[in-house]
């Protein structure tokens, strides 16, 4: 099973191009970062997971600039965002930073699709209706597709965006990069993953024994060759039977949370993870 990392880089902690150096040295197979634009003070939304909202929330770096920066720096390390929220972006312009970011690094990146939870940073974006929000991020996803296809490719969307059909380079490495989608075990998230997605990427792992099987059923009655199904337990942290279990459930990769901290902190427990490598 690949061991791969996740973690809130800000201004404060260890650097992206120091921590990719660091991970792919040890052997770690790869790097996702969260993203956020910013924070609104006025914030009635809630903390999901309860309590006062953590300093790095509103510190993050962005992701695409700093994993363009851990690319430069590495060979083998893959590079993922865990997870973009699309309804923040231009799907245009971001369809192009993905395209280069992978054409770049030779096809290292995977593209971690969330949904989102904090109402007044989306509205900032212009996503006012917070119901559709999960359809807008599809739509879009959908406009970035048309632009990766071999071919001009148009395409008009539900909320008014559209693209004509164009040159758009360069491709990602392998024609679209690898798409894992994040949120809570549902049928609607999976119909969703099972049509459009490569995968799944649940926050912490927990449930899975659960609901794997129903994820399975969904992928195979929508036509998918079942070994392509790719289940990635996210920001968790490890220890042996937790792994051990990912691994008979069939996960091939986990994501295991690092602290936001500096250096020497990071590294720390860097060390203590590649145990489990």
């Amino acid at each position: 099973m690949r061991i791969s990392t996740t973690i809130f880089l800000t201004d404060e902690t260890i650097t992206p191009v120091r921590l990719a150096r660091e991970l792919e040295e040890r052997g770690f197979a790869g790097l996702y970062l969260p993203e956020h634009t910013h924070i609104p003070v006025e914030r009635t939304t809630p903390y999901p997971a309860g309590g006062d909202l953590p300093r790095e929330y509103g510190r993050t770096l962005d992701p695409f600039v700093a994993l363009g920066q851990a690319a430069a720096v590495t060979e083998r390390l893959g590079l993922g965002t865990g997870i973009t929220l699309i309804t923040e972006h231009d799907p245009i312009v971001l369809a192009k930073q993905i395209a280069t970011l992978d054409h770049l690094s030779g096809g290292r990146f995977t593209l971690g699709v969330g949904y989102g939870w904090n109402r007044e940073e989306a509205a900032d974006h212009g996503v006012v209706d917070w119901s559709t929000r999960r359809r807008l991020t599809h739509d879009r996803l959908a406009l970035m597709r048309a632009l990766w296809a071999p071919e001009p490719t148009a395409y008009a969307g539900e909320f008014g965006r559209s693209v004509r059909a164009s040159q758009a380079w360069p491709k990602p490495a392998g024609g679209a990069p690898r798409v894992l989608l994040g949120g809570a075990a549902g049928p609607k998230l999976f119909a969703r993953i099972a049509a459009e997605a490569d995968g799944w990427m649940p926050i912490g792992g927990r449930g899975l024994t659960e609901s794997l099987p129903v994820l399975r059923e969904g992928w195979e009655s929508a036509g998918r060759d079942p070994k392509t199904l790719q289940v990635v337990p996210f920001a968790v942290l490890p220890s042996p039977g937790k792994l051990a279990h990912y691994a008979e459930l069939g996960c091939e990769e986990v994501v295991l949370q690092l602290p936001p901290g500096g250096e020497g902190e990071v590294l720390t427990v860097l060390d203590a993870y590649a145990a489990y490598i």
